[in-house]
């Protein structure tokens, strides 16, 4: 029996282990603050995308037993500054459970005034309290708290020994990228929902059908479907996405700004 849930995940969690490959073998065997800052710019981008995969995996763990998933998301963690167990609290029992409703909304994008935040404000207010957000959610499901103070402990045990073993290296192969990927995240979630005040849930997502976007992220410009199913696996949203297409309106189709950052580059 495989230990992959999902075939289609084999491809991503190659990818994600050889990046984590690469920077351990840049951590150990080079001192080069020129290489370093040259390849932190480089993987700017594809660090940007494992959080997507990252999320994906925080719906659905990818893998049959548990050893292998917490092994994947320390790697996960190290690119995207997201540990074990985040996003599940955060985002699965937090923010899809509270998409609409924004005053409960672990993403929220609106103020307590009920204006709406700017793209830099929420980016903020969503990195900066991600692990907050995250416990306090966790207060309500303990079993799964539980993981997440665990292994966020190891992690950044783990990253705090690199670090003072190897403190340049330490900081610009695992500190910045992770601190740098996880406003990414929040980034790109700004336009998930923003300014969409409604209680109708096949009205309240933006959606992404460009094929470049959805390829580099696992489908995850089918957020309407994303939503109506969360539990739905990544390959299997275009087909959920079907169904359900004649109840999304015709506006709340777009371009992302990850897709127009890519076409512009």
């Amino acid at each position: 029996m495989t230990r992959f849930r999902y075939k289609e995940d084999r491809w991503p969690v190659f990818i994600v282990l050889m990046l984590t490959l690469i920077d351990f073998i840049l951590y150990f065997t080079l001192d080069s603050m020129a290489v370093f800052c040259g390849y932190y710019l480089l993987m700017l981008l594809p660090k940007g995308v494992i959080c997507a995969w990252n999320h994906h995996h925080q719906h659905l763990f990818t893998f049959r037993h548990a050893f292998l998933n917490r092994g994947l998301e320390f790697a996960y963690a190290l690119h995207t500054g997201v540990t074990t167990h985040l996003w599940r609290l955060h985002h699965v029992l937090g923010h899809h459970l509270n998409f609409l409703d924004q005053e409960r909304d672990e993403s929220r994008w609106k103020r307590k005034d009920g204006t709406r935040m700017g793209v830099i404000e929420y980016t903020l207010n969503v990195a900066v309290t991600a692990y907050t957000r995250g416990y306090k959610v966790g207060i309500k499901y303990p079993k799964q708290l539980s993981p997440f103070l665990i292994f966020t402990a190891i992690t950044f045990t783990v990253v705090a020994v690199l670090v003072w073993y190897k403190p340049v290296a330490g900081l610009m192969l695992f500190v910045l990228p992770m601190i740098t990927s996880l406003l990414f995240t929040a980034y790109v979630t700004y336009e998930h929902h923003s300014g969409l005040d409604t209680q109708n849930e096949f009205e309240a997502s933006y959606n992404n059908l460009d094929p470049l976007f959805n390829r580099l992220t696992g489908n995850l410009g089918y957020h309407t479907a994303h939503h109506h199913k969360q539990g739905v696996h990544w390959s299997k949203l275009p087909a959920l996405h079907a169904q359900i297409e004649s109840k999304i309106p015709a506006h709340l189709y777009q371009k992302s700004i990850f897709t127009r950052m890519i076409l512009r580059g």
